[in-house]
């Protein structure tokens, strides 16, 4: 009798821990890694980084600069359910077994905030009719655009710093505020 008492000790102990776990990589934070060559020169490929899904979870909006982890499915709604399941699905010990996992997260800065003018002109940008001091981009912008776009409600523009070669925010549009998945924090 004392040792099954003591195997369902260690077993409670280990299913919390691992509940602990789950918990904290799903609501607070949890390491990825960087899947491209969008955030070059202030990510690249293969990185390892920590991210905090602080953001995600009290459905808070990014600052300008932030670097922001998304769900680029953004044409359906993010659920709890996704949040659960997605942890699970696309993780870097995930992509290790199976190098044919979609790619649905993106990390970009943002760019703008909902209310925002944005202007592409002349390779550069300008928000609310200021232009952007942009030190973080890898080379100078060769995307224009005459039609200025104005933030909506609920939502951030988002562009890669390799801005010749990112998908973002001037191809799917504005992303969702439920679509941060979290924000970038370190680089070990």
């Amino acid at each position: 009798m004392k040792i099954l008492k003591e195997i369902l000790s260690w077993f409670t102990h280990i299913a919390f821990a691992v509940l602990c776990g789950l918990l904290i990589t799903v609501f607070i934070l949890q390491p990825t890694k960087v899947r491209g060559i969008s955030m070059e020169s202030t990510l690249h490929n293969n990185d390892r980084i920590i991210i905090s899904k602080l953001i995600h979870t009290f459905r808070l909006e990014p600052n300008y600069g932030d670097i922001v982890i998304i769900d680029k499915r953004i044409d359906r709604p993010r659920t709890i359910t996704d949040d659960i399941t997605d942890c699970f699905k696309y993780n870097a010990l995930s992509y290790f077994f199976n190098k044919n996992t979609e790619e649905i997260f993106w990390i970009k800065r943002v760019i703008g905030k909902p209310g925002d003018k944005l202007e592409f002109i002349d390779g550069k940008i300008y928000r609310n009719g200021e232009l952007l001091e942009e030190p973080y981009i890898k080379e100078a912008m060769h995307y224009t655009s005459d039609e200025p776009i104005i933030v909506p409600e609920g939502h951030v523009f988002v562009m890669g710093d390799n801005r010749n070669n990112s998908t973002d925010s001037r191809m799917i549009g504005p992303i969702p505020v439920d679509h941060i998945i979290g924000k970038y924090i370190l680089k070990f």
